[in-house]
Parts: C-alpha cells; structure tokens; sequence
C-alpha cells in the first residue's frame, strides 16, 4: 500500500542520487534550435523514456512530431484512481554567448548550494524533481494516484508542433489535473502557485511611402514621411495614463475583485524591488492598479521594436519608403486574440493619413489562462507547501505567457496547476544558469505531499 511516510524518508535519504540524475540530463545540450543538436535532442528523449520504464511505468513511447519528439508514459494504479498528468520540457536554450558563462554550460557543477549548468532551473530540474517525487512514492508502496507524462523538446522555440500532437493523442492523455511545474517561486522563502497567465497578440506594422528612398532636400515638405506617421501612430496607441486607447480593447476585460485585489497584494513584490530588477528610472503603468496588477492582470501595449530609413552611422539624408514596428500586447482572461487584431486594425484606419498605405501582420496569438484557486489539485498543491515551507503560498498571476496552458485547457479538456522551484536569480535563458538546491529539495517533498493530498482529500 502507498505509505507517504516511507516515501519522504525515502526522498530525503536519496537525495544525492537524484542530484546525480540531474547532473545526466544537464550534460546532454538538448538545443532545440539549433540542427546540430538533433542527436542529443533525441538522446535526451532516449534517456527520459528508459528513466520511466526503470520506474516501473507500465507504457512509455516516444510520440513522434514533424519537429523533435515528445516523451510519454503511464503508471496506473487503477480505473478509480484519479489522474495526474505531468508536462514537461527537455529542451534548453542555446548556451550563447559562451564567454559569459564561468562554468562549462554542459558540465554542470554545485557551487555554493547551486548547481550550475544550461537547463539546470528551466526545467530539467523541475522534470527531476517530478520524476524524484514518483520515485519515492512508487518505492515506498506505489502512487496513490494514476501518473502520466507528457515532455517535449521543442518548448524553447515556441512549441510549434506541441498542439497537433496533443489533438492526435488527446484520448491517451486525458486526465483530473495536469501539473506544470515550469512556473517558479518568487523567493527560497515564499512558495508560488500560478494561477493566471497572460495571453498574447503580436503584429507587424508597415506604412508605406514613396516607392523608394527620397532626397529629403529635393522632396521634404511635399511627401508624407513615414516615419513620422508611423510614430504618430504608435504615440497614440497608449496615452499618458497607461490606458490603451485601440476601440473596444477593454470591453471584455473583467475587473479584479476585491478579494483578488487583497490576494495579490501579499506577494512580497515591492515597486523598489522592481526598480531595481529593471534599471528603470521610475515605474510607469496604468492608473489606478499596482505594479503586481499591471504586470500580472491587466492588458497592455508595448513596441517591442521599430526601424526605418538610414541607421548607418554618420548621416544620410533621406525621406525612407517605409517605417515598421512590431508591436505586442499581453492579454488577460476573455480577450481574443482575433478581436484585438480587428482592433488595431480599425485604430490605423481611423487615424492613418491617406498619403501613404498600409499593412498588419499577426505573428502570433493565444489567450489567455486562469486556473480557479479553489480547484482540488490547487488546493492540494497549497497545502503541500504550506507543510514543507511552513508559510501559506502566495498565489500569481504570471504577466508571460506559457501557450501549452490555453492548448491543454482546449485540447484536453483539463485545467493546470502551475508551480515550480526555480527563483528568479536562477539566470534562466542566460549565462550562468542555476538551480538553488536547497529549494529543489523541498520541492520535491512537496510534490511527494500534493499527489497524497490530491488522492485523499480532495473531489474535482
């Protein structure tokens, strides 16, 4: 019978072992963008799945994709038995630029309670972690619960064959909850549940001018620069309160409630503190909310690059055909990517001059996701923590995006639970990535908790 006794005695006196199964995976640069990496990629997939099968899982397959393949498994304890499905990425950002790193990046070392290494936090080490927490519980009696896994290796670059794979398997996959723990902790001291992310809008703006490059002597003041229109553009996308100004942005945006309001503003988040994250002057936003509300619950508009005409060094002096920006905005709950699209689109129309012509491109889009605080496997995960960390966990809404969410939700049919035991000093995407082990530690002995609360105590 599962014995969560045993299963935590049995987590804390293997520790080292699973630090040495950390270690395995880090060494193996599983750089989805790069083609160089295609063996180690599949190699990293190779090692994932037979770690599986050595635990005991009763299936365990590589689901292959028209990009890198994902992982699966399952151990079943029975058709009663509610089930967990675990997600998971074994892909890792490119190590560059190397001269930055003090450590080989592929040679993980612990240092000072880190463990240095590309993927050591994002999220090799929240896949071991999972992996450490199954491990004690099936050695000591077997699960309380049904597990499933699903990893792939293609998150770092967007996840592009992700949903087509979930759509084909969604059958094999189905499940009560799903555990994502690619989320993170705001500090070792304050333990984290994600239960909102935003979504994402992103378009490529053109205004077209004259067929070419004009002399800004020979034809200043008789040609519309489009530079300047597009500027103009842009300044009044977001006036001088923060409030976006495309028609109809905020017709589904629901407000915070009270309560809501009264939960986020326990995060120990503090404008000095992000001040000091950014580099920035002052902090600018919306009127009337937070900084933690902004950057987590509410909508905005950023440029997040311009370009046009000469930017050469020295000095040319054109009138350019063209001027382009790329522009994103974060959405929240019940906005549609498509409708903000229309919205744009009819804010150019309604304030582009005639004298030029005109373009929208969407990169990208996807909703936004929340997840309900009362939800069992919620619950459960907040109470794991509150017993490891004896201190209530804080609940956040992410201001980023994590597509795999919304894609799960829609696919599966099954909300997320979004944790993780990454800290934001853990250089993720950056040199020196590293994984405090202290925290991972206890990370796991609440993981080992959340699949007996989520059993026991809990009704979906």
């Amino acid at each position: 019978m599962p014995n969560k006794t045993e299963a935590l005695l049995y987590a804390n006196e293997n520790l080292p072992k699973f630090k040495s199964d950390l270690e395995d995976l880090v060494k193996i640069p599983s750089v989805s963008t790069d083609p160089n990496h295609t063996t180690d990629i599949r190699k990293t997939a190779d090692w994932l799945k037979s770690k599986l099968s050595d635990l005991g899982f009763q299936e365990t397959k590589i689901i292959e994709t028209d990009g890198h393949p994902a992982v699966y498994g399952s151990y079943q304890v029975g058709p009663n038995a509610k089930t967990v499905l675990i997600y998971g990425h074994y892909d890792v950002q490119p190590a560059d630029p190397i001269d930055l790193w003090k450590t080989e990046p592929f040679e993980p070392i612990i240092k000072d309670q880190r463990m240095y290494g590309r993927g050591a936090s994002d999220m090799k080490g929240q896949i071991i972690a999972s992996l450490a927490a199954v491990e004690s519980m099936l050695k000591s009696g077997g699960a309380p619960v049904n597990i499933k896994y699903i990893i792939e290796g293609e998150e770092e670059i967007g996840s592009p064959n992700l949903a087509k794979a979930l759509e084909k398997h969604a059958d094999l996959l189905r499940c009560d909850v799903i555990l994502n723990p690619d989320a993170g902790m705001i500090s070792p001291t304050s333990p984290t549940i994600v239960y909102g992310l935003r979504g994402l809008a992103y378009f490529e703006i053109i205004i077209k001018g004259p067929n070419r490059d004009l002399h800004s002597g020979m034809f200043g003041g008789i040609v519309q620069n489009p530079a300047i229109v597009l500027s103009k553009l842009i300044a009044g996308m977001v006036n001088e309160d923060g409030v976006i100004q495309l028609p109809g942005y905020y017709d589904s945006v629901e407000e915070l409630s009270l309560e809501e309001r009264t939960e986020l503003s326990r995060l120990p988040i503090k404008d000095e503190d992000l001040k000091e994250q950014t580099g920035a002057k002052k902090l600018h936003g919306e009127i009337g909310y937070t900084s933690v509300e902004r950057v987590g619950a509410r909508p905005t508009l950023d440029v997040n690059g311009m370009l046009s005409g000469f930017t050469g060094k020295g000095s040319k002096t054109i009138i350019p055909a063209w001027a382009m920006a790329k522009v994103s905005m974060r959405l929240v709950p019940h906005q549609d990517p498509k409708v903000v699209h229309q919205q744009l689109v009819t804010y150019i129309q309604n304030n582009v001059p005639d004298t030029v012509e005109w373009e929208v491109i969407q990169h990208a889009g996807g909703p936004a996701a929340i997840t309900n605080r009362e939800h069992p496997g919620v619950k459960a995960l907040s109470e794991a923590l509150e017993e490891i960390w004896h201190q209530k966990p804080f609940f956040k809404r992410e201001g980023g995006s994590i597509p795999v969410v919304t894609e799960m939700q829609q696919i599966i049919g099954t909300e997320s639970v979004l944790s993780g035991f990454g800290l934001p000093g853990d250089n993720i995407h950056s040199p020196n990535e590293s994984l405090h082990i202290p925290t991972w530690e206890k990370g796991i002995l609440a993981l080992i908790l959340f699949f007996y609360n989520y059993a026991g105590g809990y009704e979906n």
